[in-house]
């Protein structure tokens, strides 16, 4: 029996074994100070931005109840009126109601509430919160809130230009104005409309965008494409002087923050020439069953927006865009006779009440184009059971006339209007005489066809 080592053994220095380590230990990824600045603000800003807006109504969908007004012009309206009065002193009444503009005194004032609110709320959840290394659990929720915002409100505006009710063709009134009194919002509006292929092609790339941002694994392809395309909005915008500047650009900036996070990844393979990584982004849910839950429950909604937007869209079509009913005196009639009182009104550029042009449009309304070439518009209804038309302004009835011969293109009314009785004979001028309306597109051209 050995009670002793070897000597060369009992010189060996004394190993200490260490535990392994734990597989389900990892140490959570460190976010530097600039990141977690830039996604509280982001989340607060962006967050109250799309609450306080239109963009809420895309992604409300809860039938025939509409979302509370948290913006402008309700709850954040007395925050608002503190700062026009206390901090830019506002001299001026502002408009507080919708108007079609996105650009108005209290957008601004809007915006410019917001972006304190969000500084305030960074500069404090920061200090609460300093110590949190990252929020990955967070920021892939936000993520899916910020998708589905822009991709909601895309396909508002993709869908009303594929189904072209947002830039309509020229009307009869547009097509006879002179091209000088058309506002720059009007040449681009009507320059569009004019093109139904064209308009259609720029809301497909709108809802392109919107489609590849409702699937997960394609969000950075759709933030791409809806990038690009909210550029080109906010540069006609800028240009035509189109009043939805400001809202455009936040469409920019929050495609932009879809992006970001793969900013190093498409450096890589853009610009570098190098593999880029996967992505790191987490998943909403590790279990299998939630995760696909979660994937179908995406593309449902989806689906649905889409779904809804088209048969409102195709609604609206046939309401008062162009598949909508006609007058049926429907067309641009010369005026070659007008008398009034029995007295021959001669055309003279001068006679502001001697009118050039009568036009027919819609079944509800017509107007009156006078010899400097302005416009006067009233309500109408046509019977042709009884061959009379009844003209009203506003709620008061403005004149009434009896069709004394309706043979196109020629058409004669008789009747009073203003206190005075008034006889038009009228000629239909034919509307495909318009090369705007005619010219239609060539593959072959020996010479350039501008006029």
């Amino acid at each position: 029996m050995l009670d002793t080592l070897p000597p060369d053994v009992a010189a060996l220095p004394t190993l200490v074994i260490a535990p392994a380590p734990r597989a389900d230990i990892i140490e959570p990824v460190r976010w530097n100070l600039g990141t977690k600045l830039a996604f509280r603000f982001t989340t607060l800003y962006f967050g109250l931005y799309v609450l306080t807006t239109q963009m809420l109504n895309g992604l409300w969908i809860v039938p025939k109840i509409g979302p509370p007004n948290l913006g402008a012009t309700g709850l954040m309206s007395g925050l608002i009126t503190a700062a026009a009065n206390d901090v830019f002193h506002v001299g001026h009444e502002y408009v507080r109601v919708n108007t079609g503009s996105g650009d108005k005194t209290i957008d601004w004032l809007h915006a410019f509430c917001l972006l304190v609110i969000a500084v305030a709320g960074t500069a404090g959840w920061s200090a609460l919160d300093r110590r949190r290394p990252n929020y990955a659990a967070l920021n892939k929720w936000f993520r899916v809130f910020l998708r589905f915002a822009v991709a909601t409100t895309m396909v508002g505006y993709g869908m009303m230009k594929f189904i072209p009710l947002q830039m309509p063709a020229p009307s009869l009134q547009r097509l006879v104005e002179p091209f000088g009194n058309f506002s720059p919002m009007g040449v681009l509006w009507y320059s569009i409309g004019a093109s139904f292929p064209y308009e259609r092609f720029a809301g497909s790339m709108e809802l392109l965008g919107a489609v590849l941002l409702f699937i997960p694994r394609l969000t950075l392809l759709g933030a791409m494409v809806t990038f690009a395309t909210a550029i080109q909005i906010f540069t006609l915008n800028m240009t035509y002087d189109v009043p939805v500047k400001l809202f455009s650009f936040h469409l920019i900036a929050m495609s932009l923050a879809l992006i970001v996070p793969d900013a190093r990844r498409l450096l890589n393979v853009i610009v570098l020439n190098k593999p880029a990584a996967p992505s790191a982004e987490p998943p909403l849910f590790h279990r299998r069953a939630l995760f696909h839950g979660a994937v179908v429950l995406q593309l449902a909604f989806g689906a649905y927006v889409l779904g809804s937007s088209y048969f409102s869209a195709r609604e609206s079509w046939t309401r008062y865009g162009a598949g909508a009913p006609k007058s049926p005196l429907y067309g641009i009639w010369n005026v070659q006779v007008m008398k009034v009182d029995g007295v021959e009104r001669s055309p003279l550029i001068g006679d502001y009440g001697r009118w050039r042009r009568v036009l027919f449009s819609t079944p509800t309304g017509m107007s009156f184009q006078r010899m400097d070439d302005s416009f006067q518009g009233y309500g109408f209804k046509a019977d042709m059971g009884a061959k009379t038309v009844v003209l009203s302004a506003g709620d008061k009835p403005a004149g009434t006339f009896n069709i004394r011969q309706f043979e196109p293109p020629r058409m004669t009314l008789e009747g009073e209007m203003d206190g005075h009785k008034i006889y038009f004979d009228l000629r239909l001028y034919d509307r495909s005489n318009f090369l705007l309306v005619t010219r239609g597109f060539n593959w072959i051209q020996e010479r350039p066809f501008n006029r």
